[in-house]
């Protein structure tokens, strides 16, 4: 092998046009460069923002969540699926909370977001804040997860909000990827070994506490209407989907009882679970220890 074939993928990685880097899953500067990003008429920009971080912090979570597998997934060949899923979802936060905070006009970048709030300040569903034991919880959860929000992506296509409507459509496209890979671990390990069938189930019982606060409806969602998605409504669509899923694994859906609220508030409303402070302490350790740093 000569020299220049041994660095050629470092260089790829570390030298670019415009002095651009190939990090955080997209490789452009600004999330919505060249995008109209003017709030359309009759929509409340605050409640547009808000609703924006709470799509953008599910996938900015749980990106990191995922992105801790590498290295720990069964087979390289599953690390790097889970790698680009990973991007694939940190590529839709860095649009979202480029879009919450053009809509709410606060002067907050996308970094300024993921990496300078608080744990309360955060709108992610608790789903998204746990830490998966084992492969096979991973593959429950991301079944669940991407069966939702593609449902909801396929939705949002329409909104009244263009910016959100592109962010969406780009999405479905991922989303579909990330729910099939999901779905057919589940059915290999559901409708393998004894071993991996009772993994398979014993995953899916831990997470299905999570799973009711996904269609729980948040008024935000309500005064956004033709912009946002009614969680309610996609309910039917997910449940037939994940019952699909689970019979052709030969796997039972769980009677586990949902996770309790604090005075009805969780995840939507800043409520979280002690898992996120991790997650959280983890993430934004860098930029909070060098906030003027540029890379």
């Amino acid at each position: 092998m000569s020299e220049e074939d041994e660095f050629g993928a470092y260089h790829a990685l570390t030298e670019s046009e415009d002095d651009r880097r190939w990090a955080f899953g997209t490789g452009f500067t600004d999330a919505l460069e060249g995008v109209d990003t003017t709030v359309p008429d009759g929509v409340d920009g605050a409640a547009l923002a808000c609703y924006c971080l709470m799509l953008g912090d599910d996938a900015l979570i749980y990106s990191h969540r995922l992105q801790q597998w590498i290295t720990r997934a069964p087979e390289l060949e599953e690390e790097t699926a889970l790698g680009n899923i990973a991007l694939d979802l940190l590529g839709q936060a860095r649009m979202l909370l480029a879009r919450a905070g053009r809509a709410d006009r606060t002067g907050r970048d996308e970094d300024r977001l993921a990496f300078f709030r608080e744990e309360s300040e955060f709108r992610n569903v608790r789903l998204v804040e746990r830490c998966d034991n084992d492969f096979a919880e991973l593959v429950a959860r991301l079944l669940v997860f991407s069966t939702f929000r593609l449902a909801l992506f396929d939705g949002l296509r329409t909104s009244g909000d263009p910016v959100l409507a592109a962010i969406a459509a780009k999405g479905v496209k991922e989303l579909t990827y990330h729910r099939d890979y999901a779905a057919q671990w589940v059915v290999r390990l559901g409708d393998g070994t004894e071993l991996s069938h009772n993994k398979m189930q014993a995953g899916l019982d831990v997470i299905w506490p999570l799973v009711d606060e996904l269609f729980v409806p948040h008024p935000i969602e309500a005064s956004l209407h033709g912009v946002a998605v009614d969680v309610q409504t996609l309910r039917t669509e997910v449940d037939v989907v994940l019952d699909t899923v689970l019979a052709t694994a030969g796997l039972d859906r769980p009677a586990t009882a949902p996770m309790a609220t604090i005075r009805g508030r969780a995840g939507r409303d800043g409520v979280h679970t002690e898992a996120l402070g991790y997650v959280l302490a983890e993430l934004q350790s860098v930029a909070r220890a060098y906030p003027d740093a540029t890379w």
